[in-house]
Formats: C-alpha cells, sequence, structure tokens
C-alpha cells in the first residue's frame, strides 16, 4: 500500500495556500507509517510526475471554488472528481489536471484519488489562512486521516 497525501496552492496567496498548510498539520498532528507520503505540492505541476506515480492512493487538499459558503469542506472520490479536472490537457497551462492526466495516459495512474477541497474566503496577499478557513483547518486535517485510516493504514496521533 503506498499511500500520497499531497497539498497544494500557494501560501502566498491566504486561503489559496489552505492544502499547503493541511499537510503540514498532519505532520504534526500524527506519527505516519512510511507507507504514507506527505507531499507539499506548492504551485508545483510536471515535476510532480515520479512522486504520484504508480500510488494506491491519492489524496488531494486543496483550495477549491465550488460556489459553496467560505470554510464548506468539499470531498470527492474517483468518478466523482469531475471530468475536467481528471483529464485536462492544455499547451498553456500545466497544473494538477495535467499530471493526473499524464499519469492516465501512461498507465500510472493512482488506483483511487481523494480530493478534499476548501471554499476560500479570500485569495488576497497574506501568508495567513482566513479565520473562517482556518477554522475548517482541523477538519480537514481529520478527514485526511480517517481517509488513511479508512484505506487500512493505521496511524498514531503525537
Amino acid at each position: 500500500m503506498r499511500i500520497v497525501v499531497l497539498g497544494v496552492g500557494n501560501i502566498l496567496l491566504t486561503d489559496e495556500g489552505v492544502g499547503v498548510r493541511a499537510i503540514e498539520e498532519l505532520g504534526r498532528r500524527y506519527q505516519l507509517p512510511p507507507e504514507v507520503e506527505l507531499i507539499d505540492g506548492g504551485t508545483s505541476a510536471m515535476e510532480l510526475l515520479d512522486d504520484l506515480a504508480n500510488c494506491d492512493l491519492l489524496i488531494i487538499a486543496d483550495c477549491v471554488r465550488a460556489g459553496k459558503a467560505p470554510g464548506d469542506l468539499l470531498r470527492l472520490k474517483d468518478e466523482e472528481i469531475p471530468a475536467l479536472f481528471r483529464t485536462k490537457l492544455s499547451p498553456h497551462q500545466v497544473g494538477l489536471p495535467d499530471v493526473l492526466a499524464t499519469l492516465v495516459i501512461t498507465h500510472e495512474a493512482p488506483t483511487h484519488t481523494v480530493l478534499f477541497g476548501v471554499e476560500p474566503e479570500s485569495l488576497a496577499t497574506s501568508m495567513s489562512l482566513t479565520p473562517v478557513v482556518g477554522a475548517t483547518l482541523p477538519h480537514l486535517v481529520d478527514a485526511i486521516a480517517q481517509e488513511i485510516i479508512a484505506a487500512g493504514v493505521p496511524i498514531t496521533p503525537c
């Protein structure tokens, strides 16, 4: 079993950094076994290919605009993740959708993918989450931890 927890986003843009903050907090709150790898994906793209290739479970934490209230937590799994997100290939902007699509093309896609998204309140320049998204962060970390446990990998609180 190989689980990758990928936190993505730009920590310089307030709530856009929630995914990165989530994996930082997950690493502080839990002792994770070797089969669970935390990756700060920041705003990286194709350089993540090798890190994500052939994992059994990819858990993504990110800021997601879904038309919900700021701070709302969203969970999508496998086919629930919009087709555009999973298969978008663009010659202009290379991002996480392109990485996932490339892994499909190369037959190295994760067996399962879970996306946890948090609706942002602000994307202004700041290295701090807004209070409403900051209040959601513990729930996001707990949800990620439960996803790991549900996959059959025990983790221990610190």
